[in-house]
C-alpha cells in the first residue's frame, strides 16, 4: 500500500497526488506497488529487490537521481512463531521528495505518522533520516524491554512446572535476540558511514543529534548482549534442572526395581524342583508372602535411609562452607 503524505502546521496529513516536498510511504508492498514505484519514481528494480529481501543488511549508496539508505527496524507480530524480528526499510532521498519502502509496518514509522517525534521535517532530508534512525533505535530499546518482561514471565512459569511450551517460547525469544543483535550492529555500521560519508551533509545541530542516535544504538547493542547472555544462562540452567529431575526419577525407579527383585528371588528358590521344608503345610504360602513383604519393606527402608543420609551430609557441607570462608577472611 502506497500513501502520499505532506506536512503542514498541524503535522502530517494524507494527500491524493504527488507534490514537491511530499513523503511517499510504501508499506506492506504488493507486486503492483513495486511496479508503480519502479515506473513512476524511476527506482531501480535491483534496489527494490534488495529492500524486499528479509536478510538485506543496512547500507547507503548513491545513484544519479537519488540517494538510497537501507536500515533495519524491529517488528512485532504475535501471529508468527517468532513474534519479534527485524525488516529492512528503504529510504530513498530525491531532491524534491522522500520515498520509504518497507514490507511490514513498524512502530518507528507509526510514531512518526502520529506526530510523536519532535522536530520532524520532510523537507529537510538530513533531519528526516536522523529522526527516523533515532526512532528506530528507540523502538529497538522498547522491544528489548518487552522481550525481557516476557522472559521473566516465562521463567516464573517454569519455576512452577517445566513444560515444553514455555521452553519453546524461550527458544523463540532467543532467536529474536539474535536477530535484534545482528540488525543493530549493521545499523551501527551505517551510522559510522553517515558520520564520514559526504553523501548527506549534516548541520552542526544535526551532528549532535547523530551522536545521540549513535549513543542510543550502542545502548541497544549492550542491552541485546546482556539479555542474550541472561537468556542463554537461563536455558542452560533449566536444561540442568531437567537433567537433574530425570536422574531423580531414574533413581526412584531403580529403588522400586531392587525392592521388587527381593520377593522374586525368594519365589525363585521355592520354585526349584527340590524337596523343601513345610511343603505339606496348608499355610506355608501365606508365610512366604509375609516374609517376602517384610524383606521388601526392610529393603525399601534401608535404601530410603541411605538417601536421607546423603541429603543430610550435603546440607551439613553447605553450612560448613560459609564458616570456613569467614575464618579465612578473619585471618
Amino acid at each position: 500500500m502506497i500513501t502520499i503524505r505532506i506536512q503542514d502546521d498541524k503535522g502530517l496529513i494524507e494527500a491524493d497526488e504527488v507534490s514537491k516536498g511530499c513523503w511517499i510511504d510504501a508499506r506492506n508492498v504488493s507486486r503492483q506497488d513495486l511496479v508503480r514505484l519502479e515506473k513512476e519514481f524511476a527506482i531501480a528494480g535491483e534496489l527494490l529487490t534488495d529492500i524486499m529481501d528479509a536478510d538485506e543488511q543496512a547500507r547507503i549508496e548513491k545513484e544519479d537521481d537519488y540517494t538510497a539508505i537501507i536500515v533495519r527496524l524491529p517488528v512485532c507480530d504475535e501471529s508468527l512463531e517468532i513474534p519479534f524480528f527485524t525488516v529492512p526499510l528503504g529510504i530513498i532521498l530525491f531532491s524534491d521528495k522522500v520515498v520509504t519502502i518497507c514490507q511490514n509496518s513498524s512502530d518507528a514509522l507509526e510514531d512518526i505518522i502520529k506526530n510523536r517525534v519532535r522536530g520532524f521535517s520532510i523537507k529537510n532530508k538530513s533531519s528526516f533520516v536522523l529522526n527516523l534512525l533515532g526512532r528506530g533505535a528507540f523502538t529497538f530499546l522498547k522491544s528489548l524491554k518487552e522481550l525481557n518482561k516476557r522472559t521473566n514471565a516465562i521463567e516464573r512459569e517454569l519455576q512452577r512446572s517445566i513444560k515444553n511450551n514455555e521452553l519453546i517460547q524461550l527458544l523463540s525469544l532467543q532467536k529474536s535476540l539474535v536477530y535484534f543483535t545482528t540488525s543493530i550492529k549493521t545499523n551501527e555500521l551505517l551510522l559510522e558511514k553517515l558520520q564520514k560519508s559526504p553523501l548527506i551533509k549534516f548541520k552542526e545541530d544535526e551532528k549532535e543529534l547523530l551522536e545521540d542516535v549513535v549513543t542510543e544504538n550502542r545502548q541497544a547493542i549492550e542491552m541485546a548482549n546482556i539479555y542474550s547472555s541472561i537468556l542463554t544462562g537461563t536455558m542452560d540452567a533449566f536444561a540442568s534442572v531437567i537433567s537433574n529431575n530425570l536422574n531423580i526419577v531414574m533413581k526412584r525407579l531403580t529403588i522400586v526395581s531392587i525392592v521388587l527383585m527381593i520377593p522374586t528371588l525368594i519365589y525363585s528358590f521355592f520354585g526349584m524342583n527340590v524337596d523343601l521344608p513345610f511343603a505339606t503345610e496348608p499355610l506355608v504360602v501365606y508365610s512366604i508372602l509375609i516374609i517376602s513383604l517384610l524383606v521388601s519393606i526392610f529393603g525399601a527402608i534401608f535404601l530410603n535411609t541411605d538417601q536421607r543420609i546423603e541429603t543430610k551430609v550435603k546440607q551439613k557441607t553447605k553450612k560448613i562452607k560459609p564458616k570456613k570462608i569467614k575464618e579465612k577472611e578473619k585471618k
